[in-house]
């Protein structure tokens, strides 16, 4: 598999990085229908562990079964397919080379009481993931929980040890807890603010959240209005935070969020192409619709960011 130009350009950024890691990042921006372009669509399945099996599974309940979501992910060319370990598991030799894989080896549930620590346990570990031939490991933080430094030194370790071994490494950036008011999950000095955390934090992949014009910190607010940070639309919005990513110098993509109208998905994305992102992590709003109406989606999403919608 030759890499583009677009894709030697990506991984030229990632200059302290082995062979290895750049062969998994170069794997998965060369993988599908987007495979060349320096945009990338991942199926991202972890809802199960996050929200229940029925707030996730019973509006399309072929999604019950993990070979589904393999399939789905193959079928619609996209870049990659994110789980946890069980489903990776569980289709791991029937689908094995078919498409790249990322092993999300921590996890919250909702079963925990509201004044549990916003945290997530450690479910899987860098040797899983190199058994299951998966491309890189997937791990969450929540900037502004009061466990969020226990976050970020778990997975400074577990990163190290996955780069040795040449897998790369997406962090889940989502600002959540103790510190950080509801509207503060999605305003956009915090999201930018976890963008580069977890930038800092040595992630290869970023995968945060799309975010408002809300800006939650007294302090930050100040320089947004100095400096006349534009963050007037949603295309704004992503480019700032491609900015706050090493000026886009990590490959960054937005999650899709809860389910909402096809319109919707296609305007975040829109949105994304325009601002410079390199492009959607999307769960809920594929593997919820039919198979049918979800390849035709992500179908049109593969348009829009080759610019032909």
């Amino acid at each position: 598999m030759r890499a583009t130009k677009q894709v030697q350009k990506i991984l030229s950024h990632y200059e302290g990085e082995n062979a290895g890691v750049k062969g998994n990042l170069c794997r998965m921006l060369m993988e599908g229908k987007l495979g060349g372009t320096g945009k990338m669509i991942i199926l991202p399945v972890d809802q199960g562990f996050e929200h229940g099996p029925a707030r996730s599974f019973a509006p399309n309940p072929a999604g019950y079964d993990p070979h589904y979501h393999y399939q789905l992910a193959i079928d619609a060319g996209l870049s990659a397919y994110a789980a946890p370990l069980g489903p990776l598991e569980a289709g791991a030799d029937t689908f094995a080379g078919q498409i790249p894989t990322i092993l999300k080896v921590n996890s919250a549930n909702s079963l925990m009481s509201d004044t549990a620590g916003k945290n997530q346990a450690i479910t899987a570990s860098v040797d899983d993931a190199l058994r299951l031939g998966c491309a890189a490991i997937g791990f969450t933080i929540y900037p502004g929980s009061d466990m969020a430094l226990d976050m970020f030194e778990e997975i400074v370790e577990m990163r190290k040890e996955a780069a040795a071994k040449g897998v790369a490494t997406v962090i889940w950036s989502y600002p959540r807890g103790e510190a950080v008011t509801k509207d503060g999950e999605t305003a956009i000095d915090v999201a930018a603010y976890a963008a580069h955390i977890a930038a800092l934090l040595g992630a290869h992949i970023i995968k945060i959240k799309l975010s408002t014009d809300h800006l939650m910190l007294p302090e930050a607010k100040k320089v947004y209005e100095k400096e006349q940070i534009d963050v007037s639309d949603m295309a704004a919005r992503v480019k700032h935070c491609v900015q706050s990513s090493f000026n886009g110098r990590r490959i960054i993509v937005f999650s899709g969020g809860a389910s909402k109208g096809a319109d919707a998905v296609f305007d975040d994305a829109r949105a994304i192409r325009d601002g410079g992102g390199n492009g959607s992590i999307i769960g809920r709003n594929s593997f919820q619709r039919s198979r049918e109406d979800a390849l035709a989606m992500l179908a049109k999403l593969v348009d829009i960011y080759k610019g032909k919608a």
